[in-house]
């Protein structure tokens, strides 16, 4: 297709969740987005069954971001039937859906930008396909700004990205994502997000808990490393049972949309065993509006982005609910590894107490947690950052103690031929290249072998 001739862009924004979609609102906010033609939100429900959970514009805080942008569009209705998260076109169709998508959606000839949440998977990566012209700008709302890029990217498409858009919830820490290709990392600001967090908090009914009650945030069942039921249950019981025992009687739960009915019963059914008052707010409000309106005593969870958030942005006590060391195996490794739980563990206390680190994340050597966040990185796609092997070995040999190593699988060392691996006599074995391949080979084999 020939190139665009209409020279005043038309911006695609696309989100996924609601915190997605309120970054972008802070971004506009702030004017990180420019000028353009148009800006247009497209919502994406990327959820297994799309069907079963609530798009990002159908719950109740999108209605205060809706003003920033001219127009909102539907990803899943623009590809129904296919699955909005899984579906990308082949090469040979991506000028079809261009067409079919300008048409669709009344773009004309204009030139087109992309902001979208990545472009390793789902929506973002089958518009960088269909528009091949697009300029790329990537944003993300929790952690993931910190750890890798999750599997080697297309140069074609990596060279796109002009930069990465996030909310700084570590103050001093270097994002990591899409790093291999040079790509500038810019904060939204803090009070941006704050003002649409209260703005929602403002528009959104009451939740019915009293000002300072503890929130407990649900996780995302779908989210990588996501606890399976039993283990959930087990860990938000012994929450609110360190809760209790702090002192807290009221108690806001925030699920996540996609968290089934019966969890949530789970966990109502525990409070009450132990005389908590348990809140849920009417349908799923953003927390940050919730952080806003109550000003908790205490947040608490497994959500590491959110706990973060509150911790850094709204200056709220926040504690984790566990951060166990990844499993023996590196199956836990692969995409972007555990990055997240690593820099909750580093800032945040456990909420076994009930307590929190009070306004503001625990201090913490930030020479130290770089080093062990881009030493996880590594390990998780050492393929995309092979630059960072020489001070992966450093930090490694540096960093014997186990509160460090806990989180490197010996089998992971050994197959990456790093310090703590395999005795120090058989290294030089293991950095033979087609011992390194051979190594490689396993691993696939093994992946292939566990689907």
């Amino acid at each position: 297709m020939t190139a665009p001739r209409n020279a005043s862009p038309v911006r695609l924004l696309v989100a996924s969740t609601p915190h997605g979609a309120a970054l972008l609102a802070a971004a506009a906010d702030a004017g990180l987005l420019g000028t353009a033609r148009e800006r247009l939100l497209l919502v994406a429900n990327t959820a297994p069954v799309p069907e079963t959970v609530p798009a990002p514009d159908a719950l109740p805080g999108f209605r205060p971001l809706r003003d920033r942008f001219g127009r909102v569009l539907s990803w899943n209705a623009a590809v129904a039937p296919l699955h909005p998260g899984a579906w990308t076109p082949r090469p040979d169709d991506a000028p079809l859906w261009e067409r079919q998508l300008r048409s669709l959606w009344g773009l004309g000839d204009a030139a087109v930008e992309l902001v979208v949440e990545g472009v390793e998977a789902g929506p973002g990566q089958a518009l960088a396909r269909i528009f091949p012209d697009a300029p790329l700008d990537v944003y993300a709302t929790g952690l993931s700004a910190y750890g890798p890029t999750p599997g080697r990217l297309d140069p074609l498409v990596g060279t796109r990205v002009r930069r990465l858009l996030h909310p700084g919830l570590v103050p001093g820490l270097r994002p990591l994502l899409l790093a291999e290709f040079g790509v500038p990392a810019e904060e939204v600001p803090g009070r941006a997000l704050r003002a649409v967090a209260a703005r929602a908090a403002r528009e959104l009914p009451d939740p019915g808990a009293p000002e300072g009650a503890a929130v407990l945030l649900g996780q995302d069942p779908h989210a990588p490393g996501a606890l399976p039921p039993g283990e959930e249950e087990r860990v938000y019981g012994r929450l609110l049972g360190g809760l209790r025992e702090a002192g807290h009687r009221a108690v806001v739960l925030a699920p996540h949309p996609a968290a089934p009915a019966h969890r949530v019963r789970g966990i109502a059914r525990r409070a009450a065993e132990l005389g908590l008052e348990l809140y849920e707010p009417q349908g799923a409000q953003p927390v940050e509006a919730l952080y806003e309106r109550l000003r908790p005593a205490l947040v608490t969870g497994r959500s590491f982005g959110a706990l973060l958030a509150a911790s850094t942005l709204h200056g709220l006590p926040a504690s984790h609910g566990g951060t166990a060391a990844p499993p023996a195996g590196a199956a836990a490794y692969e995409g972007g590894g555990p990055v997240a739980a690593v820099i909750a563990d580093a800032l945040l206390p456990d909420g076994a107490g009930g307590g929190g680190a009070p306004g503001g994340p625990e201090p913490a050597d930030t020479a130290e947690l770089a080093g062990l966040v881009r030493a996880v990185a590594f390990c998780a796609q050492p393929r995309v950052n092979p630059g960072l092997r020489g001070e992966t070995e450093r930090f490694l040999a540096a960093h014997p103690e186990e509160r460090v190593r806990r989180w490197f699988p010996r089998r992971l060392l050994a197959s990456l031929a790093l310090p703590g691996g395999l005795p120090t006599g058989l290294g030089p074995v293991v950095r033979n290249p087609a011992v390194r391949r051979a190594a490689r080979r396993a691993r696939a084999l093994g992946r292939r072998a566990r689907r």
